[in-house]
């Protein structure tokens, strides 16, 4: 079979529950929403360490983030490990990247040289920004600033379309990853008129918000849909450009998030904790000529950030690297045998930044800390250092509002949870220690927040 050409595409900060097709009755996101029906859904993807960095450098390596030491935002993701670009290079690709990198650590506005690439070749990006109205980049190997000359997910797409149309009748296929900055915050910087789309008052909360943040959460929401629909608009851009290319058959087409926004559910915001509207994520791949062209739900199969890379290899009948331990679903998605035990790994190494910040330690009390959990298709189970802490029958509440770590009539399933967890941290040779103990192992330096510091 010809080697497909690979489309990725990951909006940051994007969680699970804001398209229409996952049954959000307010956002509009007609493109994604077809997509859906085309595509195989994981309605169940995970993002295990549920912040920009790790993430993306899990992504980027098909490892965890105690193996490739990207725990923490700011830092920089080594070279030691094939990347998934150089992965698909050597099988004969042509690679690149466009948009948000946000795993060199060397600045977010500085230049980033081809050695600290992971083996992309194409390149216009910049390390991280949300300035999406100003919004630099670096062009191939100039270490001139260069800005998009509009709202930049608009742009990107535009040059990601120019790219598909300027290889189409390559003799080798392409393995293309954009990435884009909303919907993360600032919220209210979409263009006016999908501003216009939504108005506070019409927002639904989740029931999980609490009264005292539901008009922050509303303003909030209203501004990060706006932000998913012009993204959305940017989504079937690229794909009615695949089309017209005739290059849908043979083109892969993923649609994922690198982790989730809380936006005032549990009373807090932002990312870095385990409950379900920071951890989940969207998860769409299309590839016609594999897979019937009837969209269909796989609720079993968890994928996270460090199995992507090892899923693509595979359904490109490529070989995986030796050093990848994320899970290859690509034989499970053609029909076979689930290779997982349909859990997900939960975790927070070193709690930084918005844990300590803002209205965080509202509500409940709640401030930042390391935590290590398991998702399974129906429980939710999070220990801290101090030990147990949550526990969600998500079947019977889907909204986390009942934790029950401390009644007595499930100590039996927390326990039996608790071993479970405790065999993936074996596995991964995870001592659960401290956050700062980390820091100090991997020689990072952080400031009085307990944060990497950075500059612009």
């Amino acid at each position: 079979m010809k080697k497909p050409n690979i489309v990725f595409v990951f909006g940051d900060q994007w969680r699970a529950q804001a398209t229409g097709y996952a049954g959000n009755p307010v956002v509009k996101t007609p493109h994604l929403d077809q997509l859906a029906l085309e595509s195989i859904n994981l309605n169940q993807a995970t993002s295990g360490y549920p912040v920009c960095s790790p993430a993306r450098a899990s992504l980027l390596t098909g490892q965890f983030p105690l193996t490739h030491g990207v725990f923490v935002n700011d830092v920089h993701l080594r070279s030691n490990a094939i990347s998934i670009s150089q992965a698909f290079k050597k099988g004969g690709y042509q690679t690149s990247y466009i948009g948000k990198w946000h795993v060199d650590g060397h600045g977010r506005s500085n230049y980033i040289p081809p050695e600290r690439r992971q083996g992309f070749e194409y390149w216009k990006v910049l390390e991280c920004t949300h300035n999406y109205n100003q919004s630099a980049y670096y062009a191939g190997n100039s270490d001139q600033k260069l800005f998009w000359d509009e709202y930049d997910a608009i742009a990107q797409t535009k040059d990601a379309e120019n790219y598909i149309r300027q290889n189409r009748d390559s003799d080798q296929p392409f393995f293309l990853m954009m990435s884009w900055g909303g919907p993360h915050a600032p919220y209210k910087t979409a263009p006016e008129a999908y501003r216009a789309l939504y108005q506070s008052e019409n927002i639904q909360l989740r029931p999980n918000v609490p009264a005292e943040m539901a008009e922050q959460a509303r303003e909030d929401i209203a501004g990060y849909y706006a932000h998913c629909t012009v993204l959305d608009d940017c989504m079937g851009s690229l794909l009615a450009t695949l089309e017209a290319e005739s290059l849908k058959e043979d083109t892969i087409v993923v649609f994922t998030s690198d982790h989730g926004d809380m936006l005032g559910s549990q009373g807090l915001t932002k990312k870095q904790k385990p409950w379900e509207e920071s951890v989940r994520i969207p998860f769409l791949l299309r590839y016609p000529a594999l897979f019937a062209s009837e969209g269909r739900q796989v609720s079993d199969a968890m994928i996270g950030m460090q199995d992507m890379m090892p899923t693509l290899l595979g359904l490109s009948q490529l070989p995986i690297p030796e050093e990848v331990e994320g899970i290859d679903y690509s034989g499970f998605l053609q029909g076979g045998e689930n290779p997982s035990d349909s859990t997900a790994l939960l975790a927070c190494y070193h709690p930084f930044g918005q844990w300590k910040s803002g209205m965080d330690g509202g509500p409940y009390g709640f401030t930042g800390r390391e935590f290590r959990g398991i998702r399974t298709s129906r429980y939710t189970y999070v220990r801290s250092l101090q030990g147990p802490w949550l526990l969600y029958d998500n079947l019977n509440d889907p909204y986390q509002l009942n934790n029950l770590v401390d009644l007595p009539q499930h100590s039996s399933l927390r326990n039996d949870l608790d071993q479970k967890l405790q065999q993936k941290l074996d596995q991964r040779n995870d001592q659960f220690l401290s956050g700062m103990e980390y820091i100090n192992i991997w020689g990072y330096t952080v400031d009085e927040r307990g944060t990497v510091p950075y500059q612009d």
